[in-house]
């Protein structure tokens, strides 16, 4: 056979019918996973055709795939160069081939390289536009990289293509809704109902009708006008009354209802859809009870939108202060009353436990009803024995500021709170009178002996909450003297220990509670966390391993359950070892979790709309967009760049430090290489026969069964080293953006990224960050921290910088300073201070710094700043004072024994410091 015989697609040299059959083959065996089938006729087409871009294609992507579903990383590596090579060689051999390109984006996608995946899909497009499969792929990766404005284009190209398909209808309209059209997508919505004839599905009353009807009211409420804002929301409440029949979640349709009614002013019918949804059952639904006090209230619509978004047991009562009026007309909807006549909340749902405890949140804490009616609330969950009483009473410290509530958290705030020292009043005088006559104060009523027990523990609690430790521990101890069996005991014990400073002690207590119960999972993790903050890591995981599968490596099976509070807990215990490597991998597999719960969105853009469970799909969208500004991601990431600022900062602060060979000979040099290169083998080599061993070990225990253990990937990099290796500076800058985009109103993400762009030498973007910073707490002591530093570094700066860069420094930074000189702002800063006895115990440490740095008033000023607050202040932490420790150390070792005495009284359990 000629060379000329051989076909390529593309070329008009199509395959002959038995090999054009096997091909057909190989691509509906990949489509339904049966790839070892799929690879043999791939491979019996290249017996003959051997250059053959399609099937060269085909089974690149067929070997990716079982490279993909292989367990161990090193044949899943090989098999992914394989497919590789093979896709590359097949498109060589037909750059024409929209089939071939199109492989070559599937490939590109299943690494999540999407960017090149969708160029791929382009080209692929251009030489076959109108292939429907390319486009739908097309589409689903630009939803995927939130290209809005492609998403939209491509449904309408397949819109245009297949207009009888109500899938392509839906998609065109969520991506003219995506991009901000609500008036356009209402448009399509209305055009594709109109394609439908009578007695359709959509017209009947079922789930995906209700869905659909119930996202076209949603796109209508977000429809606006210059002259009238309100203009959708008036729709929206029309279109409700017109799809009433049509729709099954009468729930939603209802809190809808009650949205657009509150925007409207309409609060008479806004308090009677309240009312159905209460007797609907959402009377524990805090939200409803939110919206329901906007509209006794009658509250302005920006009110009612802001009190719609808040969450857990949140209201418009603990949102913000209430006037005398308010609070009377709330509390008479809230009240309970033997008058038969009266027809609340209480009267129609007298078992409902959020309108009984709403009802206290609404009194005013300096009256008498108040006092009766907590006292009241006490007692009842006393006798019943309810462990979680004091974080429930501690939702009613709040705090006034800028007439906005915020929870007091400093114990300096809790003891000075008034509702703190009522309920402080009362327990104390429940734990007297049950002592003494086993009743509650003016009660005749005998209560059982564990009353007196959970009355000991709830002081116990507010003794922790006040930073009251050892007392605290007394009541504790007489809680566990009482009933040894009580799991909850030890854990409050544990806690306060562990405030106190005594980690060590406290995981030896909670782990005792965990004894005493092993089908707790809670105390279990509870046990195992402590565990892990005391630095006994082997003993942490042979805890969480009792409720771990027993096949192989328990942290493994973590880690395949994506259990982020353990990694993260254990990256920090090695963190606080010392190991920067172990401690950077653990934190990048949860950074790793929450890649993967982005891109599993990837299988819901297709799915949601198929079920047509459009408002969901949006909601997810909308999560999906700040899942990087979510607690534990932040955790992980503000911990990296912590690490690699410290490699920064000294370049051999790893587990192995490299010796210097430029202060070598070459020989010298040469010799030092061979011996760290034999090091690192043996490293290796130990490493993994440890490995080997653990899996025979593990295989050799399951001989007798016929289960089979799971096969793991091998971790390749436990210590962390190649991520050690990367370039410290362009990783902590990658991540501090990440931060500063999704987490912008935390201190400690500008916090970061002002120290990544100083050691960058980016002062512009420092200066950003600073006032950030000072727009979001503006007494913040690592605020005045940066901006002493910031000001030394501009004045012993060698090199200038861009002139306009110059410039705006030049003229925004002395703002933040109050144009004052650098002397001048430290010495306000220390006025401002020691005028409050009870600021901040950092900020005191940070303008202590500054007056030695900046030679501001004499060392003893400076240390007496810190020994003059008796750690009365707020902020007193055990980190806080070990760094003050630190510092007076450092300024005069005489004083450091005065300050650790002071320490030693405000946390009795510290061993070390």
């Amino acid at each position: 056979m000629s060379k000329n015989d051989n076909p390529q697609a593309g070329q008009g040299r199509p395959l002959p019918k038995k090999e054009a059959d096997l091909f057909k083959n190989v691509v509906k065996f990949y489509e339904s996973k049966q790839y070892k089938k799929g690879l043999k006729n791939a491979e019996t087409i290249l017996k003959r055709f051997p250059n053959h871009g399609e099937t060269l294609c085909m089974k690149g992507l067929i070997v990716n795939s079982l490279g993909n579903a292989d367990k161990k990383d090193d044949d899943a590596l090989e098999k992914r160069q394989e497919a590789i090579d093979l896709v590359k060689k097949g498109l060589m051999m037909d750059m024409r081939s929209h089939v071939c390109w199109h492989v070559y984006g599937l490939l590109y996608r299943s690494t999540r390289d999407y960017p090149e995946a969708i160029k791929a899909y382009k080209q692929a497009l251009r030489i076959d536009p109108e292939n429907l499969q390319i486009l739908r792929d097309l589409s689903l990766l630009q939803i995927q990289m939130r290209d809005l404005s492609g998403y939209r284009e491509t449904r309408l190209k397949i819109l245009t293509f297949r207009p009888n398909s109500k899938i392509h209808w839906l998609s065109y309209a969520l991506g003219v809704h995506v991009n901000g059209d609500a008036e356009g997508a209402i448009g399509v919505l209305d055009s594709y109902i109109g394609t439908l004839e009578e007695g359709s599905k959509e017209f009947e009353r079922c789930f995906e009708s209700s869905e659909l009807a119930l996202y076209k009211n949603q796109v209508l409420s977000e429809i606006t006008d210059v002259d009238d804002m309100l203009v959708g929301v008036k729709k929206a409440l029309e279109h409700l009354e017109e799809i009433k029949d049509l729709i099954v979640d009468k729930t939603g349709w209802l809190k809808a209802k009650l949205s657009y009614r509150l925007q409207l002013g309409m609060f008479d019918e806004a308090k009677e859809t309240c009312q159905l949804l209460f007797e609907r059952g959402c009377t524990e639904d805090h939200r409803i009870h939110g919206a329901y006090m906007c509209a006794l209230l009658k509250c302005d619509r920006e009110t009612c939108l802001e009190v719609q978004k808040l969450k857990g047991t949140g209201t418009l009562a603990t949102m913000r202060p209430l006037s005398n009026d308010e609070r009377t007309t709330l509390i008479a909807a809230y009240q309970s009353s033997d008058d038969a006549t009266i027809n609340n909340l209480p009267a129609s749902f007298p078992r409902s436990a959020a309108v009984k405890r709403i009802y206290i949140s609404l009194l005013a804490p300096s009256s008498d009803l108040f006092r009766t009616s907590i006292d009241k609330y006490c007692q009842k969950q006393l006798i019943k024995g309810v462990p979680s009483l004091g974080s429930d009473l501690s939702s009613l410290y709040l705090m006034e500021v800028e007439n906005r509530y915020v929870l007091a958290e400093d114990p300096v705030d809790v003891k000075s709170h008034h509702v703190y020292k009522q309920l402080v009043q009362l327990v104390d005088s429940y734990i007297n009178s049950l002592s003494s006559t086993n009743t509650f104060p003016n009660d005749d009523a005998v209560c059982a002996p564990s009353t007196l027990l959970w009355s000991w523990y709830l002081r116990a609690i507010f003794h922790s909450q006040a930073a009251e430790y050892e007392e605290g521990l007394s009541l504790i101890n007489k809680c566990i003297d009482h009933t040894p069996t009580g799991v909850d005991f030890y854990e409050l014990k544990a806690k306060l220990l562990e405030a106190g400073g005594d980690i060590q002690q406290a995981a030896e207590v909670v782990d005792a509670g965990r004894d005493l119960d092993h089908q707790d999972r809670y105390i279990n993790n509870q046990a195992t966390k402590t565990l892990l903050r005391a630095g006994r890591e082997e003993d942490a995981k042979n805890r969480i391993s009792l409720f771990a599968t027993h096949e192989g490596d328990p942290e493994q099976h973590l880690y395949d359950m994506q259990c982020t509070w353990f990694e993260l807990e254990l990256a920090d215990s090695c963190r606080r070892k010392g190991q920067l490597g172990r401690s950077l991998r653990k934190y990048m597999r949860v950074i790793k979790h929450y890649e993967d719960y982005h891109e599993d969105q990837f299988d819901f853009h297709a799915y949601c709309i198929r079920k047509v469970t459009l408002r969901a799909y949006c909601d997810m969208l909308k999560f999906e967009d700040e899942i990087w500004g979510l607690p534990f991601y932040g955790h992980a990431a503000e911990e990296v760049i912590k690490i690699y600022l410290q490699i920064m900062g000294k370049p051999t602060s790893t587990e192995e430090e490299e010796p210097d060979y430029s202060k070598m000979t070459p020989a010298e040099r040469k010799k030092a290489k061979n011996i760290a290169r034999k090091k690192k083998k043996a490293l290796e080599k130990s490493e993994s026969n440890g490995t080997s061993e653990k899996e025979s070990g593990s295989n050799g225990a399951d001989n007798g069964s016929k289960k089979t253990s799971k096969n793991h990937p091998v971790n390749q990099d436990p210590n962390g080293a190649e991520l050690l290796a990367l370039d410290p500076a362009e990783e902590a800058k990658k991540y501090a953006a990440i931060l500063v985009r999704h987490a912008p109103k935390k201190i400690s993400s500008w916090v970061l990224q002002y120290d990544v762009s100083v050691r960058r030498g980016k002062m512009l973007m420092a200066l950003q960050a600073l006032c950030k910073i000072r727009s979001i707490e503006a007494n913040s002591h690592e605020l005045f921290t940066r901006i002493i530093d910031l000001s030394q570094r501009l004045q012993s700066a060698t090199t200038k910088g861009h002139s306009a860069s110059e410039k705006v420094i030049a003229t925004e930074f002395p703002k933040l300073m109050n144009n004052q000189s650098l002397s001048d702002f430290i010495e306000s800063n220390l006025d401002r201070v020691k005028s409050d006895p009870l600021s901040s115990f950092p900020l005191r440490t940070a303008v202590a710094k500054a007056m030695i740095s900046a030679q501001v008033g004499s060392k003893k000023d400076a240390i007496s700043l810190i020994l003059d607050s008796k750690l009365a202040g707020r902020g007193v932490t055990i980190d806080s004072c070990r760094k003050a420790l630190q510092f007076v150390e450092s300024v005069d070792a005489t004083s450091k024994e005065q300050l650790a005495m002071l320490v030693a009284t405000k946390f009795p359990f510290i061993k070390d410091l």
